[in-house]
């Protein structure tokens, strides 16, 4: 099952759950310069310059996630990245997972800005850049 929560209640049950894991499936660049939430694992779902899905995007959050049922909360840019990459992950078993609706940066703006809309950064949740 595929669960839409917004960044707040996405940083709840993070706070709530220790058995909970945070998926950044952004590329690695967007992870470490645009920033990130504290403890998110980076691994990309699409990666620059070809945009091409992942072909080891499953194997390596099996990797990660050894329990089927642990709650797998994951974050991209919008939204959209990550529900795909949920997708994914619910076809090869993952029970519980959890898509942050408006990702990190949220939805363009008028000016087409990101970060004035929504998501994580948006909400004053904790971030870091590396």
């Amino acid at each position: 099952m595929i669960e839409n929560l917004d960044p707040q209640q996405a940083w709840d049950l993070l706070q709530n759950n220790s058995d909970a894991v945070l998926v950044d499936v952004r590329t690695k660049v967007e992870h470490s310069f645009v920033g990130h939430p504290p403890g998110a694992i980076s691994i990309p779902w699409k990666e620059a310059p070809d945009w091409q899905v992942n072909p080891q995007f499953v194997a390596e959050v099996k990797k990660i996630v050894l329990d089927r049922n642990a709650p797998i909360l994951l974050l991209c840019r919008s939204g959209q990245r990550s529900l795909d990459a949920a997708k994914a992950l619910e076809e090869a078993g993952y029970q519980l997972l959890i898509n942050i609706v408006d990702g990190f940066e949220g939805a363009l703006d008028e000016h087409k800005h990101r970060g004035n809309l929504g998501g994580w950064r948006f909400q004053g949740l904790p971030w870091e850049q590396s």
